[in-house]
């Protein structure tokens, strides 16, 4: 949400001082400069990806107008949910948790965090690597390299679409300027008619690098940030559970093996250790 209120901000900034200058908004009506930019934007911005990106920025893209995901309440659930799984096992062992990561949606654990399993891609992390746990033929050290591993494949695929936003915006002052050259070369190709027409069709001209700059700085920009800051904290996510199961594998019990996964956490919604304590006891005592 807080992306539209930002593009409503530059919108009304940008114009409304235009306007309040004595500006004539009807001069930045120029489609054509508009068709100029967006066009070659769009048709360079296919040129560089390939289907798997394009369908990757695309799928991205309406999840950028969204809140996080993530927030203090998500961590908890989380925390939560790895202690009961953790506990089980140290309990009745790891052979326990079989039937739970095999199918996790008919697991009456994981049901008890209805949010968390709409989160594929997080409970397949920990639902896969359980899983070896659970067969108990890999060491911590060699769990964490594949965790590792994954992790970064992750991240890679997650900056797709943020790189191939930020090269769009990198692109769009220039095409600006190709719009702004177009512009100046129609201009002087009536250098015979009136001052007043020239300066008309100068102006016009000019547009093409005001929309350009705009657009990159003002829009297309800052997606390419938000789709960054999103990644991390989807990234954030994963390290939690890496770090909270190399400590059960490493002989903490469950209590602080979630204490160490608190700890990877930002701090804007790492809940504090009495926080955890709290929600962790009153899952115990259900």
């Amino acid at each position: 949400m807080l992306i539209v209120v930002g593009f409503l901000i530059v919108f009304v900034s940008v114009f409304g001082g235009y306007a309040l200058i004595g500006g004539h908004m009807g001069a930045l009506y120029q489609p054509v400069e508009v068709l100029i930019i967006g066009g070659a934007a769009l048709g360079a911005f296919f040129a560089a990806n390939n289907f798997k990106s394009l369908k990757a920025t695309l799928t991205t893209l309406p999840q950028l107008l969204r809140s996080s995901r993530y927030n203090k309440q998500s961590y908890l659930d989380l925390m939560s949910l790895l202690y009961v799984l953790l506990l089980k096992a140290r309990r009745e062992g790891m052979m326990a948790l079989e039937s739970h990561v095999e199918d996790p949606h008919s697991s009456p654990i994981f049901n008890n965090y209805p949010k968390l399993l709409k989160d594929k891609g997080m409970i397949t992390f920990l639902t896969d690597y359980l899983r070896l746990m659970v067969s108990g033929n890999m060491s911590a050290y060699e769990i964490e390299t594949l965790m590792d591993e994954e992790i970064e494949t992750f991240r890679h695929e997650a900056e797709v679409p943020a790189t191939a936003l930020r090269t769009v915006a990198d692109a769009l002052p220039a095409f600006g300027i190709v719009a702004a050259v177009l512009g100046v070369v129609h201009a002087l190709a009536a250098v015979d008619q009136p001052p007043a027409v020239l300066g008309d069709l100068i102006s016009k001209a000019m547009v093409g690098t005001f929309l350009g700059i705009l657009l990159a700085y003002g829009f297309v920009g800052p997606l390419a940030s938000r789709t960054d800051r999103l990644n991390a904290e989807a990234i954030k996510i994963f390290e939690c559970i890496k770090i909270t199961l190399l400590a059960n594998l490493n002989g903490y019990p469950p209590p602080l093996a979630v204490e160490f996964g608190r700890k990877v956490l930002y701090s804007t919604e790492r809940p504090t250790f009495e926080e955890l304590d709290e929600h962790v006891r009153a899952v115990r005592n259900k």
